[in-house]
């Protein structure tokens, strides 16, 4: 019941947010909890017209564990902090490549499997845009500037604590499907709790 309370406050959250700044919902919605080290993903039903909640129903399909930042949470350039609020998924890269690919500069450049294991930046990318403008968007605080991305990593053992380095990391059997089953423009609600 409590876990159920907490999803549903993380959803109305970000729901509220996209009204605040003027964004209308995607079908799906990925919320990002900094203090639980979890991300679920929440989809709108295609045919749900509920008049209590004017459409704002989304049901949880699935929490996974992740990683954020080993050095907290922070909107600045430079600081390696996880940045808070309303983004969106502004592209994906890595689709077709096998889970343990690696990327530098956004790049296949080899695999974890051939003398890469500890690699940073594995398998896919989901490359987050701000939608905040002066929070996460814009100057010194622009998430997609600070190359602030959902992705995988060789060190799938973190997955569940603190240990990018501003990122979100998942797991490659979470990943994948994740990268298969949302389109560009999905929104991303990260928040500290």
């Amino acid at each position: 019941m409590a876990k159920t309370l907490l999803l549903q406050c993380a959803i109305f959250d970000c729901l509220r947010r996209c009204r605040q700044v003027g964004v209308m919902p995607s079908r799906f919605v990925l919320t990002v909890n900094v203090g639980r080290q979890t991300a679920t993903l929440f989809e709108k039903p295609v045919a749900f017209g509920c008049p209590v909640c004017h459409n704002r129903h989304f049901d949880p399909v699935k929490t996974f564990r992740c990683s954020t930042s080993r050095f907290g949470i922070s909107q600045l350039e430079g600081s390696n902090g996880t940045p808070l609020g309303l983004h969106r998924i502004a592209e994906k890269i890595g689709g077709g490549w096998p889970a343990g690919t690696v990327f530098k500069g956004r790049r296949p450049i080899g695999y974890t499997w051939q003398g890469m294991p500890d690699a940073k930046i594995t398998t896919r990318i989901l490359w987050l845009e701000g939608l905040e403008r002066g929070f996460n968007r814009g100057g010194n605080v622009d998430s997609h500037a600070r190359y602030i991305y959902i992705h995988g990593t060789g060190d799938q053992i973190s997955i569940g604590r603190p240990a990018s380095c501003g990122c979100i990391h998942l797991a490659d059997v979470d990943l994948v499907p994740l990268f298969d089953r949302l389109p560009v423009g999905t929104l991303v609600w990260i928040a500290r709790s």
